[in-house]
């Protein structure tokens, strides 16, 4: 313990020995007083050059007598310019900057606050030479606030005009000034000459100085009344001047109206006009003022002519100016309440100005499907308005007793509205100043919960499989409560409130067949405030799959670079479906073509010719893709070869002959791959044995192509060609046809119309039981068909 004591009375005596020391060499600086004005800079020199033969090792700042600096410039082992500054943030922070440059060195203070007043030291470090100091006293000078002028009656006067007055009036005005450190002197002046520098303390900080100017006179007229208060030399004073205005009796007064009057003298509303007024025989010059009605105008320019004063007024007339006066008023300062004044009656003419409202008695948040409306247009015009429309959702809305719509003077009636009432309306009005459309009024009609989709809508879904089902329903305000129900011809159930979920416009439901008595109808009804669902949603639940692969597919019409295909649809598998033509070239496995169409039936055009094509015939429902109709190795030929192989085939019967081939070889490409692809659509099953009399028994799904026993190990898309009611197309050649030793040939069906396609006629392919098959292959020799397609 003793220890501690001793240690605390050994820091005490050094603190107070430094102390001493440093109140003992500042005991001959001399303290120089400085002036800064509260925002601006405050400059503290502090010379660096006393000792010109040493060099400057560190410069501090120092408040008061403390012994923490609050500003250090380090300038050891550096450059004057390369110094490290440091300033304390409690005290200036960054508004301080020691700056060597100009000489002397100076400590700048910027936005000097009234906190920063006090006693300030600069202590400079030289390397070799004695320590220098500077000590500063800085009063921070708060300015006074810009003076206020007073009448007699203690108005404040915010113009730079001061009366008018009329000769022999005394003026009498006070000037208050507010604030200010030290305390400001207030005075007045007269034309720049100082009159009275008498000044007196009011309530707080405030001080005043009365001026009393008696018995103006002529002279007077102009004079300059200035208001001065300074407490610095820093800042220039804060001032206000006024003017004095004085008028004599004026003799006439005239008003000039403007040559851009309409017929009948009248104005344009939002169109500047500029009016004159002349005034003679005062002495001065009349003071000349406006008023429009009862306000007094400002904006006017005045011009001296000898003894006449010309005042000309410019202003912009609005609609509420119609039928008020403008008034011109020559005042006389010699004898009191004594002036002449002219009026002029303007007539303002301008467009229509519209407002539409709901009708007063309605409550625009409570109208509902079935209610009876009304409409107010209020229409402000000169001239009146001759003409008034409505107009719903940027639509004319005209007069229509059979929809219970009816105009009715300025009021438009809506009998039993709807939803479909619901939006913006607007009424418009013209006259001969143009045509105004009114503000937008937004209407809402309330109505109850009404199924979105309408009709039944059917939904697919096989055994097990779970199925989300949403229900929407239109309805303002959104539906607050769903009801979801099943029915299968033999009970009606409800659907328990767990299984479904609403958010205000849709519900969903995830309904999972498993059973036959699963399928039937699903409704659903949503109700709001403004009532129930009249007609529930519907859903027939139906076992669903995939679709059928399109079968019966047909090439027809066929030019040089097109061709149409048709197919007869399959089995839909129980939902809606459409139909895809996918077209491919060579190996490629990205179609060229889409083609989608609600009936399997396509136009495929642009088709290059010796380019090889693939088509893929598709049916597509909700639950995917059918299997594929495919035709593979489809071949345009070249017309100028194509001609020239038909006419090398002969002429007469031979070249009908010839004709038949070239379409069977043409016919047998698109056999032989269509065949294939009813093949992958049928059951696979052991090959036919030898043709009997059980043939008749085949499987008969494609019943527009007839296999024999050579194809029925092809794999090929089954597909047939036809051309109604005209002679073959042109052959499209194949390298391949439906297996060693098929046999089959091209015809025309009979004229009856096809009831499966749709069409007036057809051609297909069938077994060629009668041919001269030694004379059809040397014909598809001639004509580079393969020999194994014969």
């Amino acid at each position: 313990m003793a220890a501690h004591v001793a240690l605390f009375l050994l820091l005490c005596l050094v603190h107070c020995h430094t102390k001493t020391v440093l109140q003992d060499k500042l005991a001959g600086v001399r303290t120089v007083d400085v002036q800064a004005v509260e925002g601006m800079v405050a400059q503290f020199p502090c010379d660096l050059g006393t000792a010109a033969n040493d060099k400057v090792y560190m410069v501090f700042w120092f408040r008061d007598d403390a012994g923490i600096p609050l500003y250090s410039f380090d300038v050891r082992g550096k450059h004057l310019s390369e110094a490290r500054h440091w300033s304390a943030p409690e005290v200036f922070g960054p508004r301080a900057h020691f700056s060597t440059s100009p000489p002397p060195a100076s400590l700048l203070v910027r936005d000097v606050k009234r906190r920063d007043e006090g006693v300030y030291r600069c202590r400079v470090d030289f390397r070799n030479t004695q320590t220098t100091s500077f000590r500063y006293n800085l009063t921070v000078v708060v300015p006074p606030e810009k003076p206020v002028v007073v009448d007699r009656w203690g108005r404040v006067i915010n113009t730079t005009t001061l009366g008018p007055h009329e000769e022999g009036d005394d003026v009498l005005l006070t000037c208050r000034v507010l604030g200010g450190r030290p305390e400001p002197s207030v005075r007045w002046l007269v034309n720049g000459v100082l009159v009275d520098e008498e000044y007196e303390h009011n309530t707080g900080d405030v001080i005043e100085n009365r001026l009393l100017w008696p018995a103006i006179r002529r002279a007077d007229y102009a004079a300059v009344f200035t208001c001065q208060a300074a407490n610095s030399h820093l800042v220039p004073p804060k001032e206000v001047s006024l003017v004095l205005d004085m008028f004599l009796r004026p003799l006439t007064v005239e008003i000039k109206k403007p040559s851009e009057t309409g017929e009948g003298g009248v104005l344009t509303a939002e169109r500047r006009y500029e009016v004159a007024c002349e005034s003679a025989g005062s002495r001065p010059p009349a003071a000349i003022s406006w008023y429009k009605g009862k306000r007094q105008l400002k904006r006017i320019t005045e011009e001296l002519r000898d003894n006449l004063t010309v005042s000309v007024m410019s202003f912009v007339p609005t609609l509420d100016d119609d039928g008020k006066p403008i008034t011109c008023r020559a005042e006389n300062p010699n004898v009191t309440s004594l002036y002449l004044e002219t009026s002029w009656t303007i007539n303002v003419v301008y467009p229509p100005v519209v407002k539409l409202r709901l009708g007063s008695s309605l409550a625009a948040g409570d109208i509902k499907e079935g209610d009876d409306v009304y409409f107010e247009c209020h229409v402000r015009a000169n001239p009146p308005a001759r003409k008034l429309s409505w107009l719903h959702d940027d639509r004319p809305l005209a007069h229509n007793a059979t929809a219970r719509v009816f105009h009715s003077n300025q009021s438009l009636v809506l009998q039993k509205v709807t939803r479909h009432s619901s939006g913006r309306y607007a009424c418009s009005a013209l006259n001969a100043e143009g045509e105004t459309v009114s503000n937008e009024l937004h209407f809402r009609v309330k109505y109850a919960p009404s199924c979105r989709s309408g009709g039944v809508s059917v939904v697919g879904a096989a055994r097990g499989e779970s199925v989300v089902i949403v229900c929407e329903v239109d309805a303002d305000p959104p539906a607050a409560v769903f009801k979801w129900k099943f029915n299968n011809s033999g009970e009606t159930l409800d659907v328990a409130a767990d299984r479904y979920t609403s958010n205000g416009s849709a519900s969903s439901l995830k309904y999972t067949p498993v059973a036959d008595l699963d399928y039937g109808t699903l409704s659903c009804a949503a109700s709001n405030e403004v009532g129930s669902q009249l007609t529930p949603c519907v859903f027939q639940m139906v076992a669903a799959g995939k679709p059928h692969a399109p079968r019966n597919c047909t090439l027809w019409n066929q030019t040089s670079d097109s061709v149409e295909v048709s197919c007869v649809a399959g089995f839909d598998g129980g939902l809606p479906q459409h139909f895809l033509l996918e077209v491919y070239s060579g190996d490629d496995n990205k179609p060229r073509v889409n083609l989608t169409s609600e009936d399997p039936i396509w136009t495929v055009r642009g088709l290059e010719w010796e380019v090889r094509f693939r088509l893929v015939a598709v049916a597509v429902n909700s639950k995917g893709r059918s299997s594929a109709a495919r035709l593979d190795d489809l071949l345009f030929p070249d017309p100028e070869k194509r001609t020239a192989s038909e006419s090398a085939i002969g002429a007469g019967a031979a070249g009908a002959a010839g004709a038949t081939i070239a379409g069977a070889g043409a016919a047998l490409a698109l056999a032989g791959a269509a065949w294939r692809a009813a093949r992958r659509r049928r059951k696979p099953r052991k090959p036919p044995a030898p043709q009997t009399e059980k043939t008749a028994d085949h499987d008969d799904a494609e019943p527009d192509l007839i296999p024999n026993n050579y194809c029925e190990t092809s794999s090929a898309p089954c597909l047939a060609v036809s051309s109604p009611g005209r002679t073959a197309p042109a052959p499209l050649t194949t390298p391949a046809c439906n297996g060693p030793g098929a046999s089959w040939t091209w015809g025309a069906r009979s004229t009856t119309p096809a009831t499966a396609l749709g069409r007036s006629a057809s051609a297909s392919l069938r077994p060629a039981q009668d041919l001269n098959v030694d004379a059809i292959k040397e014909k598809l020799l001639d004509n580079r068909i393969p020999e194994s397609c014969v």
